[in-house]
């Protein structure tokens, strides 16, 4: 989950208007990868890209994540039934790498790189990127989600299908009930919504939040997969609940990381930093 914050007006003006988020190596305001901060490209008068081409990066990106997720839980849970309590850290590790480099790549660049609808959600709630994109964002990322499933098991085969991999699909502990999760998923995301908003206020804390985010994606997964799922993203769950027929709890992995999003946007309005993020 990446993202890319509009570039100011011109001459400021009251009012909620956002502009088009300014896209990679092109704007100095790009948060990620290299080509942020001051010296990064030729200036905001460059313009965003359109959202066409930034939508299919989202779905890409997302796809290949899914491909990538699923192919990590087949190695690690198909084969060999030992080394049960590594997992969750393994993938965690694996999971938080993979978003970090996908953040810098130039397709991240392009799109934000947000990977996950609630990520959208927030940034739009922060004031950094434009509400009317957040649907076809959630879009893409859903449907890349589903493809991504879709095209490990056709590389995989049956295996996926099959107990206990099922294409990824997480399930909380059975004595986590369905508030618990929720509550979970929500939170997780409320805290990441903060540390979004509290790195969006400097140029030096732009250029960490890859690492950042990558770091507290690969601690949720190892410290709430064995309990809640510890997905804290709807399109993680979309594409492997889907195929799996898991979707008896499809409802709280959508929902929580929604309203976690909303929840922390809510909390840095009250603290001032959605006013220095956006």
């Amino acid at each position: 989950m990446t993202l890319t914050p509009a570039p100011e007006p011109v001459v400021p003006r009251p009012g909620p208007e956002i502009r088009p988020t300014a896209i990679g190596p092109r704007s100095p305001e790009s948060p990620y990868g290299p080509d942020a901060g001051p010296d990064a490209g030729p200036g905001p008068d460059a313009g965003p890209a359109p959202l066409l081409p930034r939508a299919v990066c989202e779905a890409a990106l997302t796809a290949l994540l899914l491909f990538l997720i699923v192919t990590a839980v087949r190695w690690l849970v198909g084969p060999d039934p030992g080394a049960a309590a590594a997992r969750p850290a393994v993938l965690g590790a694996v999971v938080g790498t993979l978003l970090a480099l996908f953040m810098m790549s130039p397709p991240g660049r392009c799109s934000g790189g947000h990977l996950n609808p609630a990520v959208s959600l927030a940034l739009w709630r922060l004031g950094v990127f434009p509400g009317r994109e957040v649907v076809p964002y959630a879009v893409a990322q859903l449907a890349g989600s589903l493809f991504g499933v879709w095209c490990a098991g056709l590389v995989w085969g049956p295996v996926t299908a099959r107990p206990p991999v099922r294409h990824a699909s997480v399930r909380a502990d059975p004595a986590w009930g369905d508030a618990a999760v929720l509550a979970a998923e929500a939170g997780v995301l409320a805290g990441s919504t903060l540390m979004l908003a509290v790195l969006l206020a400097s140029p030096g804390g732009r250029r960490v939040l890859p690492y950042a985010v990558g770091l507290t994606t690969a601690l949720v997964i190892g410290v709430l997969g064995p309990l809640s799922g510890g997905s804290a993203n709807p399109a993680r769950q979309f594409g492997p609940a889907l195929l799996a027929g898991d979707t008896g709890r499809l409802w709280v992995y959508l929902l929580g990381p929604a309203l976690g999003a909303v929840l922390g946007a809510w909390l840095a309005g009250r603290t001032g930093l959605r006013r220095t993020a956006g």
